[in-house]
C-alpha cells in the first residue's frame, strides 16, 4: 500500500504522497489549525460561563478528520491543545482511515520530526490491533482521546454518534480519491455538525465546494499553503442550497441527500460541568463505570453491599481475556472484538503487575467440525494478524509447550487477569469514594437529583445514578422490568504439581485452561442457569476435568488420581440477558411508557426517560471484555462526548429494548442510539 520515495511515504493505491517532508507540519498548521481558528477557540475555553463561552461548559472539543494517514494532523493538534486548552479539558479527535499504515511505516514517518517524538511515542505504543471498526485510544493521561474508524468513510461516519466542532477534510485529492469526496461524506458532515462547526480543507476543487454548499456549509476560498494557491474553509450554516445544474455534480443524488437536511442549524449541545455521580455495584461493571466517570472529572460515590469490592462474580482468582468472534460482522462478534481491545488498552494504562495480568497468548481450538468451520471463517476475515491468525496443530503445540491435537486460532494479545486486582486499580482514583458494606434498598428522584436509600435512610444523592449490580440491578422498582437471570458457574483450581506438563498459553475449547498462576491452573467454567447452589460441587469439578480431557488429552492423562471433593474451586453467579447482549444505557420509565404507549414512529427524545438514570449489567461470563467498554459508552453519553461504538451497537445494547419489543415497538429500538442520553 505504501512506498518510500526520497524519504516521503507514497501511496501506491492513490498515486500520491501522504505529506511533504519539507512542509508537512507547516501545511497542517496553516490549513487545519489556523483556518479552524483552533488557537483562538481553545484559549477562549479558559473563560467562565457568562463570558460568551457557554457552548464550552462541557469542557471538551471534538475534531473529525477524513484520512488518518500517518497521524500528522492529530499530533499537530495535540501539541496546540497542550499549549492552549484548559488543563482539565478533553480533546476528542475522530479520524477515518480505509487503509491503515503498518507500525513500521508509522515509525519511519515520524523518525525525521523530533519535535513530535514525545507525542508520537505515546501514539505508536497503542498503534496495534487495527481491525475494521472503531478504536478508542486514550492519550496524554486521558486529556486527548483518539477514535479511529477503520473502513470506508461513508460507512464509518454514517454509524458515528458525535457532535463535531471542527472538520479536517484531508485524505488524498479529489482527482486521486474521487470515491471519498461524494454526497454521502457531505451529508454525514451536516448530520454531525452544529451551528458553530467549522471546516478546512487543502483542496479548492469545485466538486468539494458545491458538495459542501449543498449540505448547508458556508464556503470561502482563501490562500493555500506553499504551492497550493487556494484552499476552502467555512462554517456550517444549516440551510442547504437547492441543487441545480449549475451548482451540483449530480442533481438527483444531491437532491435526495439535501432533502434530509432542511433544518435550521442548532447550537452546540451543552452539558453541565462534571459534578457528582453515584454507582451501585462494586464488580467489574461498577468499578469500570466509576473509573470512566472519574477520568472525566466526575466525583463518584461507589456503593457496594459487600465488605470489599469484587466479591461476587468479579472475585474469581483468574479471568480470561478472549473475544469469541464470528465468521461475519454480527453484533455479538463486533461487541466481543471492540470490548476485548478496549479492555487490553485499559489494562495497558492501569499497568497491573505481572502477578495480576499477563498477555500470554490464547489458542482457540478447532475441536469439532462446527468449530473448525467458524475458526476458518474468522481466519478468512480482514483481521490483522496481531489480533488473530490461524495456526496448524504443530504451530499451536510449539506455542502451548505441549501437544495440541487440533489446528487453532491464535490471539497473541489474549491472556488472563486477576479480576479483584483489576477492580482495585480501576477505583484507585482521587475522584472515587467507596462506601462498602452498604446496601442500597431503594432509589427515588427528588428535584434534579437521585437519592439512594439504605437501611438508615438517605445514603447519597447526585444528579447521575448508574446501577451496575448484576441481577440485583432489577431489585429497584424503576428497573424491575429488566430481564436478568442468574447463571451459576464453577471453576476448578488444579495444582500445577499435579501434572508434569507445562503450559505456556491459555487453551480454549468449550471451556478453558490457563497456564499455572501462583501454582494453580484455572479450569472452567460450568454454565448452569437452573442452579442456585452456592457451594463447590465435585460433579462440576468432574465436568471441568472432562473438558480438559478433550482439550489437552496428554495433560489430562498425566494427572494422578484426584479426590474431586478435595479440589479447590469457586462458584459465582453471572447476570445474563435473553439475547446474550449486555444492557448499557439510559432507562425509560416503564410505568409511564405502558400507561401511554407511543407510536413506533415516535421521536426517541420524546419518550418518558428517567433523567440521569443508567444501567450497566447483563454481561454474563464476558464481564472482563464487555463491562469496561459499556462503562466508556455510559460515561461518554453522560458527558456529551462522542460514542466509542457505532450506532447499531449502541441500539443493540440499550436496556429498554426488551420492554419496547414486548409492546410491539421493535422499530423504535433502532432509533434509541440517536437519543442524546
Amino acid at each position: 500500500m505504501i512506498e518510500w520515495r526520497d524519504g516521503e511515504p507514497y501511496s501506491t493505491v492513490y498515486q500520491d504522497v501522504y505529506f511533504s517532508r519539507e512542509s508537512g507540519p507547516d501545511e497542517t498548521r496553516h490549513v487545519f489549525l489556523q483556518h479552524n481558528q483552533l488557537r483562538e477557540r481553545w484559549l477562549a475555553m479558559h473563560g467562565q460561563p457568562g463570558q460568551g463561552n457557554e457552548g464550552y461548559q462541557a469542557r471538551h472539543f471534538t475534531i473529525a478528520e477524513t484520512g488518518f494517514g500517518t497521524g500528522l494532523n492529530l499530533l499537530c493538534a495535540w501539541q496546540l491543545w497542550e499549549e492552549t486548552a484548559p488543563h482539565d479539558a478533553r480533546l476528542h479527535f475522530i479520524s477515518t482511515e480505509k487503509h491503515p499504515l503498518s507500525l513500521s511505516d508509522m515509525e519511519q514517518a515520524w523518525a525525521s520530526w523530533p519535535e513530535f517524538s514525545r507525542y508520537s511515542a505515546e501514539l505508536l505504543a497503542q498503534y496495534q490491533w487495527l481491525a475494521p471498526g472503531m478504536h478508542r485510544l486514550s492519550l496524554a493521561n486521558g486529556r486527548v482521546i483518539l477514535t479511529v474508524l477503520i473502513g470506508d468513510v461513508a460507512e464509518t461516519l454514517h454509524s458515528l454518534q458525535a457532535c463535531v466542532d471542527a472538520w479536517f477534510l484531508d485524505g488524498f485529492a479529489p482527482s486521486r480519491n474521487p470515491e471519498m469526496w461524494q454526497v454521502p461524506l457531505f451529508t454525514q458532515m451536516a448530520r454531525l455538525s452544529h451551528a458553530g462547526t467549522t471546516f478546512a480543507t487543502f483542496t479548492s476543487a469545485g466538486i468539494v465546494k458545491r458538495g459542501l454548499q449543498a449540505a448547508g456549509f458556508v464556503v470561502r476560498k482563501v490562500p493555500g499553503h506553499g504551492r497550493k494557491r487556494e484552499m476552502l474553509t467555512g462554517q456550517f450554516g444549516g440551510t442547504p442550497l437547492e441543487p441545480s445544474a449549475g451548482n451540483s455534480p449530480s442533481a438527483p443524488t444531491m437532491q435526495h441527500a439535501t432533502a434530509k437536511l432542511h433544518h435550521a442549524a442548532t447550537a452546540r449541545p451543552t452539558r453541565p460541568a462534571p459534578g457528582k455521580a453515584i454507582v451501585i455495584g462494586g464488580g467489574i461493571a461498577g468499578c469500570a463505570t466509576s473509573h470512566a466517570l472519574a477520568q472525566r472529572g466526575w466525583h463518584v460515590t461507589l456503593i457496594e453491599r459487600h465488605p470489599q469490592i469484587a466479591e461476587a462474580a468479579s472475585g474469581n482468582p483468574l479471568g480470561v481475556l478472549y473475544p469469541r468472534l464470528a465468521g461475519q460482522d454480527i453484533l455479538l462478534s463486533r461487541l466481543a472484538q471492540h470490548g476485548f481491545l478496549h479492555s487490553l488498552r485499559l489494562l495497558q494504562q492501569l499497568q497491573l503487575s505481572a502477578a495480576d495480568h499477563a498477555c500470554c497468548g490464547l489458542l482457540q481450538l478447532a475441536y469439532d467440525a462446527r468449530e473448525r468451520e467458524r475458526c476458518l471463517a474468522i481466519a478468512a476475515r480482514d483481521l490483522p494478524p496481531d489480533l488473530v491468525h490461524w495456526l496448524s496443530s504443530a504451530e499451536a503445540s510449539a506455542l502451548a509447550g505441549q501437544a495440541v491435537a487440533q489446528d487453532a486460532l491464535y490471539f497473541p494479545a489474549g491472556g488472563w487477569v486477576h479480576p479483584p486486582a483489576f477492580c482495585r486499580a480501576l477505583v484507585n482514583h482521587a475522584n472515587i469514594h467507596q462506601r462498602l458494606s452498604t446496601q442500597a434498598l431503594n432509589i427515588q428522584r427528588q428535584g434534579d437529583e437521585w437519592q439512594v436509600i439504605g437501611v438508615d435512610g438517605l445514603l447519597e444523592k447526585a444528579p447521575v445514578l448508574v446501577i451496575a449490580a448484576a441481577t440485583d440491578s432489577a431489585n429497584f422498582s424503576l428497573t424491575a422490568h429488566l430481564p436478568l437471570q442468574n447463571v451459576r458457574g464453577q471453576i476448578t483450581l488444579l495444582p500445577a504439581a499435579a501434572t508434569e506438563l507445562p503450559l505456556n498459553t491459555i487453551v480454549c475449547s468449550d471451556g478453558y485452561i490457563s497456564p499455572a498462576v501462583q501454582g494453580r491452573h484455572c479450569l472452567g467454567a460450568t454454565f448452569d442457569a437452573d442452579d442456585a447452589d452456592t457451594g463447590v460441587k465435585a460433579q462440576d469439578h468432574a465436568s471441568n476435568l472432562a473438558m480438559l480431557a478433550h482439550t489437552l488429552p496428554a495433560m489430562h492423562a498425566s494427572l494422578p488420581s484426584l479426590d474431586l471433593n478435595a479440589l479447590e474451586g469457586r462458584t459465582a453467579f453471572r447476570a445474563a440477558t435473553p439475547d446474550y447482549l449486555p444492557m448499557a444505557g439510559p432507562v425509560l420509565d416503564a410505568a409511564a411508557l405502558q400507561a401511554q404507549p407511543p407510536r413506533h414512529t415516535a421521536n426517541p427524545a420524546d419518550l418518558p426517560w428517567l433523567p440521569g438514570l443508567y444501567v450497566n449489567t447483563g454481561h454474563g461470563s464476558k464481564g472482563l471484555i464487555n463491562a469496561p467498554l459499556c462503562a466508556e459508552m455510559l460515561a461518554s453519553a453522560i458527558a456529551g462526548e462522542p460514542a466509542p461504538v457505532d450506532s447499531k451497537l449502541l441500539a443493540a445494547l440499550d436496556p429498554n429494548r426488551f420492554l419496547l419489543r414486548s409492546m410491539g415497538l421493535k422499530r423504535l429500538v433502532l432509533g434509541l442510539a440517536a437519543y442524546p442520553s
